[in-house]
């Protein structure tokens, strides 16, 4: 009897010895690939917040389009405002709202928020987003006309690119590529570098 209790006592030994060395190569895996998987969620909120902001800007060309009449996309700061403002940053987040013409009284064109985006924090737009800046008033933003085209306030084109950052990881980017004609693209430059010029 002294032996089968002696048997039992060995084989509950190796399998706790066998159990932590489980453990041990399960703490090991997850020490390495918790990097990777830090770098995959960055990625997909940079791609996520990426394609929001398109989406976002491509809704405003199209009620351009439709309603006839020009239509901004603006730092969140300058919403509170009659015009854009030239202190508001992108990372507070932007809105998609009409533009009253300055010859109409506030009066006859009330103003319509269609989108509003809050702070985009970990992510940021590399430089302030100052890529779309009206290089004569100095305000941040995008307008769209009635025909649909990005434009200044003095009635230049806009062809520009915002860049985006994510904070845990320096050398993630994607920048948002806008034409003349007010189409937009994702580029990102650790894969495709002769895309983003």
């Amino acid at each position: 009897m002294n032996k089968l209790n002696h048997k039992s006592a060995n084989e509950q030994g190796s399998s706790l010895i066998e159990l932590m060395a489980v453990v041990l190569i399960i703490a090991i895996m997850t020490v390495m690939t918790m990097p990777m998987l830090q770098e995959q969620m960055a990625a997909r909120e940079i791609d996520m917040l990426a394609r929001r902001f398109i989406a976002h800007a491509q809704f405003a060309r199209g009620q351009a389009l439709q309603l006839g009449m020009a239509v901004h996309i603006t730092p969140s700061g300058s919403a509170d405002g009659a015009d854009w403002a030239d202190w508001a940053d992108w990372e507070d987040g932007w809105v998609v709202k009409n533009a009253c013409p300055p010859i109409q009284s506030k009066a006859n064109c009330a103003e319509r928020v269609w989108f509003a985006q809050s702070a985009i924090a970990p992510i940021y737009f590399k430089g302030g987003g100052k890529q779309f800046m009206d290089p004569h008033s100095n305000k941040r933003g995008i307008t769209f006309n009635a025909a649909g085209a990005a434009k200044t306030a003095q009635g230049g084109f806009v062809a520009n690119r915002l860049i985006l950052g994510h904070e845990r990881d320096s050398r993630l980017e994607r920048q948002l590529i806008l034409s003349s004609g007010g189409r937009w693209r994702v580029c990102d430059p650790q894969r495709d570098s002769k895309a983003c010029r």
